[in-house]
C-alpha cells in the first residue's frame, strides 16, 4: 500500500500528466453537472414515473450510458449515444463508399475531415431524436401538468435545439479529453455515466437480499465473489495476446563504433481482443432498432413479437441476436483498426522477418490469418459476457440494475476503459523514469 501511494505522489509530480488529470475530472464534473439540469419548461418535482420507467428494458441501459440524464429530463439526456450511431454509420460506409475510403488513407488530414463527417451526421441523428423523445415523454408516465408551457412549439423547439446543443457539448467534452486529457473521452463520458449508477443499483440489491429474507449475507457474499470473478475474466480478455516472433537478421549499432547484432529476436502482440469495447457499442446502438420497429409496426402479428421479445434484455431472443452482433461488429472493427499489410511493410521496412514466412505479401497474409483465427475466440469469449447478466437474472433472481454490472455492456466499458486509462497513466509515468501504476512506486535509476 505504501508503494502505491508513492506511486501516486509520482504522478503528481509529473506537470503535465498531474495537469491533464485535472484538465480531465474538471471535465467530467462538467458533464456529471449537466446530466443533472432539467430541461427548461419541465417541472422536475413531477419526473418519478419517468424514472421508474426507465429503470429496466432497453432504456434502462441507455440510462445508464447517459448517467441518468435520460431520467432526469436532463439538457444531456441524448447522452454521446447519437454519436456513437454516427460513428457507426460512417464507419459502414466506408466500406462501401470510394470517397470514405480514399479519406482513411490520407492519414491525419483524411482522419479530421471523416471527424468533421461524423459530427454533422451527429447533428442530424439529433434533429431526428430529440423531437421523438420529448413527445414520448407523456408515454413514459410524465403528466402533462409538469409541462410548465405546454407542449407546443414553444416548448418542443427550444428544448430540441437545447437537446441538440447537449449532445454536441458532450461530444466536445469528450474530444477535448481525448486532447487535452489523459485519453479515451467518449469512452470515459460513457464509464462515469455507467459508474454514477452503480452504488444505487448495488444498495437496492443488498436490501433486496437482506430485509426480505431473499438468501441474506450470505448469498450476497456470493454475488460479490462471482462479480470478482467476472471482473477478473473480463481482464483477462482485454489483456490476453499472442505474440508473434520477428527476427532480425542485421540491425547496426554504434556507440563510437559499428558493429552488426546477428539473431535479435523481438514480438508483434497481436491482442485477442483488438478491438475491445467498441463492438458492445456498436450492437448496443443497434439493439434499441428492433424494438422500435415493433412498436411501429405493432399491428402486425411480426411487430407485436419484436415489441415484445426486444423489449426484454434479459430475454433469448433479444441475447441471441445482441451475441451474434457483437461478433459481427469484433471482426469488422479489428478489420479497421488492425492494417497487417501496414505491419508487413513496416516491418519489410525495418528489416525484420518473421521466421519461415517470405516478407511483404506473405507475411501480411499471415498476420491477417492468425487475427483471424485469435478473433474468432475473442468474440465468442466477448459475447458471452455480454450476455452473462441475462444467465445470471434467470439462474440467481439478482434484481436487474445490479445484473447489469455481471459482464455485460456496462462491466465490459468499466475494465476496458479502466485498463486504457491506466495503460495512458502509465506511459508517461515510464517515459519520466517512474514504475507504473501496476509496479512498485520507486524511482528508476537511468545510467
Amino acid at each position: 500500500m505504501k508503494k502505491f501511494f508513492e506511486t501516486l505522489s509520482n504522478i503528481w509530480k509529473i506537470e503535465e500528466l498531474k495537469g491533464r488529470i485535472i484538465i480531465t475530472l474538471g471535465l467530467l464534473l462538467v458533464y456529471r453537472f449537466g446530466a443533472q439540469v432539467v430541461l427548461p419548461g419541465i417541472d422536475s418535482t413531477q419526473l418519478g414515473a419517468l424514472a421508474a420507467s426507465t429503470d429496466s428494458g432497453i432504456l434502462g441501459i441507455l440510462n445508464a450510458f447517459t448517467g441518468g440524464a435520460l431520467s432526469n429530463a436532463s439538457v444531456f439526456a441524448l447522452g454521446i449515444m447519437p454519436y456513437i450511431s454516427a460513428s457507426i454509420v460512417v464507419q459502414l460506409m466506408g466500406i462501401a463508399i470510394p470517397y470514405l475510403q480514399k479519406l482513411q488513407k490520407e492519414g491525419e488530414s483524411g482522419r479530421k475531415t471523416i471527424n468533421q463527417i461524423t459530427r454533422w451526421l451527429t447533428i442530424g441523428i439529433c434533429i431526428v431524436q430529440a423531437p421523438a423523445y420529448l413527445y414520448s415523454l407523456g408515454a413514459l408516465g410524465v403528466p402533462e401538468s409538469a409541462f410548465v408551457f405546454g407542449k407546443g412549439l414553444n416548448f418542443i423547439i427550444p428544448s430540441v435545439i437545447i437537446l441538440v446543443a447537449g449532445t454536441i457539448f458532450a461530444m466536445w467534452l469528450g474530444e477535448k479529453i481525448t486532447d487535452k486529457g489523459i485519453g479515451n473521452g467518449i469512452s470515459l463520458l460513457i464509464m462515469v455515466g455507467i459508474i454514477a449508477n452503480m452504488p444505487q443499483n448495488f444498495v437496492q440489491e443488498f436490501i433486496s437480499r437482506t430485509a426480505n429474507n431473499n438468501g441474506g449475507l450470505m448469498f450476497m457474499l456470493i454475488e460479490v465473489i462471482i462479480w470478482f470473478v467476472v471482473i477478473l475474466l473480463c481482464v483477462l480478455l482485454v489483456m490476453a495476446t499472442r505474440q508473434i516472433p520477428v527476427q532480425y537478421a542485421r540491425r547496426t549499432a554504434s556507440g563510437g563504433y559499428e558493429k552488426n547484432i546477428m539473431g535479435s529476436r523481438q514480438y508483434i502482440p497481436l491482442k485477442l481482443n483488438a478491438s475491445g469495447v467498441m463492438p458492445i457499442i456498436f450492437a448496443q446502438a443497434i439493439m434499441f432498432a428492433p424494438g422500435l420497429l415493433g412498436k411501429t409496426f405493432n399491428n402486425t402479428a411480426v411487430g407485436q413479437w419484436m415489441e415484445v421479445q426486444f423489449q426484454d434484455i434479459f430475454g433469448l431472443a433479444y441475447n441471441l441476436l445482441f451475441g451474434f452482433l457483437i461478433i459481427v461488429f469484433t471482426y469488422f472493427y479489428t478489420a479497421i483498426t488492425v492494417p497487417t499489410n501496414k505491419m508487413a511493410d513496416d516491418l519489410k521496412r525495418s528489416g525484420g522477418f518473421i521466421p519461415g514466412i517470405r516478407p511483404g505479401k506473405e507475411t501480411g497474409d499471415f498476420l491477417d490469418k492468425i487475427m483471424s483465427l485469435i478473433t474468432l475466440p475473442g468474440s465468442v469469449f466477448l459475447a458471452l459476457l455480454a450476455v452473462l447478466p441475462a444467465v445470471i437474472v434467470k439462474l440467481m433472481d439478482v434484481q436487474a440494475g445490479w445484473a447489469l454490472f455481471y459482464g455485460g455492456t456496462s462491466l465490459l466499458i468499466m475494465v476496458g476503459v479502466a485498463i486504457d486509462t491506466v495503460q495512458q497513466v502509465n506511459s508517461y509515468l515510464l517515459n519520466r523514469h517512474y514504475d507504473g501504476l501496476m509496479k512498485s512506486g520507486k524511482n528508476r535509476k537511468v545510467a
